[in-house]
């Protein structure tokens, strides 16, 4: 906003933000008759408006060029219009062409309107419904996290649209990370021989089973289709030390996620793998997130080993565990309280 403050170019449309080529101020120029070059206007002390530019009509007033423009009806809509740094600017009808830089480096202001992915303009009752989900999934996801995995379990088989749409919601989320957690698995699993056999605790759409040649048991609260099995996470159907790899991909949602990890170490056979990746933020103790240290530790009485944990990317953190044994001592375990994962709105 400095450019327009300054008096540089001010005509806007919208919000988002172009540069303005020799070509497009030209064109510009001839949309507006001839009569404005560069307008923009600033409130004055009295509230009045001036224009910066070329006038046709009065004498030298306030705007900086050689005249004002009188109260005309463009002049009207021009008073009108103010961004929400409180400068107001002016909107010529002319062709833009976005992205281009001119010689002095002016910024010109244009908003599209919002489509879909079709190309057509959404209707205000689809932009209404678009909000109305995104509420809906932010509500979802936030019971999701502060309730018990039979609670969450006996919701969704309840409401089988609710599932539907936390999901749909998720992967709205997911498309704005650089790189998906169950790529990482993935690729771990493509590494590995295709005769281990794994479990994928909250698996969703099932994506990891479609793209390993792994034998997948995939679980989840509600079944998108025939090849995962619904159920809650700690009470599976899985036979004890029947895995060689579980897998938990964002899905340590619940305050009861230590139940879950129990399972999984009830199913998984001595040296068999236990892969977990989570939201880096609930693993980041100077904001209010768990020690990475006291989760380690908790596993480690639960009978796993650590064999990796990778914090590189900056979304989310990667454990590898390997089953050791059972669970050692009599005394409880201390497990970390896991801060809910809260999307923001958009």
């Amino acid at each position: 906003m400095s450019k327009e403050q300054e008096g540089g170019v001010g005509v806007s449309d919208g919000k988002k933000r172009v540069k303005l080529s020799k070509k497009a101020r030209m064109k510009l120029k001839k949309a507006a008759g001839g009569g404005v070059e560069v307008v923009v206007m600033k409130r004055k002390g009295d509230g009045a408006v001036g224009l910066k530019g070329k006038g046709r009509g009065g004498g030298g007033g306030n705007g900086g060029g050689d005249g004002d423009v009188g109260e005309t009806g463009l002049k009207k809509k021009i008073r009108k219009k103010r961004n929400k740094h409180g400068i107001r600017v002016a909107a010529v009808a002319a062709v833009v062409e976005e992205g281009t830089d001119g010689p002095e480096g002016e910024v010109v202001s244009a908003s599209p309107p919002k489509q879909s992915e079709g190309g057509k303009r959404l209707s205000y009752m689809d932009k209404m419904r678009a909000k109305l989900s995104g509420g809906q999934f932010r509500m979802l996801n936030e019971q999701l996290y502060t309730c018990k995995g039979e609670e969450a379990f006996e919701l969704f088989q309840k409401d089988g649209s609710a599932f539907q749409l936390y999901h749909a919601g998720y992967q709205a989320q997911m498309s704005h990370w650089p790189k998906l957690p169950v790529q990482v698995v993935i690729d771990w699993l493509n590494a590995k021989s295709s005769d281990l056999v794994v479990a994928d605790f909250g698996c969703g759409d099932a994506r990891l089973s479609k793209a390993v040649k792994n034998k997948v048991y995939s679980l989840d609260l509600v079944a998108c289709d025939d090849t995962v099995i619904a159920c809650n996470m700690a009470k599976t159907p899985l036979e004890t030390g029947s895995i060689d790899v579980a897998v938990f991909c964002l899905s340590l949602m619940g305050v009861d996620y230590p139940s879950f990890l129990k399972e999984a170490h009830r199913a998984l056979k001595i040296g068999g793998f236990l892969l977990i990746a989570e939201v880096k933020s609930r693993f980041d103790p100077a904001n209010d997130g768990a020690s990475p240290t006291q989760f380690v530790d908790a596993l480690k009485r639960l009978g796993f080993i650590l064999v990796s944990q990778d914090d590189k990317n900056k979304m989310f953190i990667m454990f590898t565990f390997k089953k050791q044994g059972e669970k050692s001592g009599k005394k409880p375990i201390n497990w970390p309280d896991l801060k809910p994962c809260v999307y923001k709105k958009r």
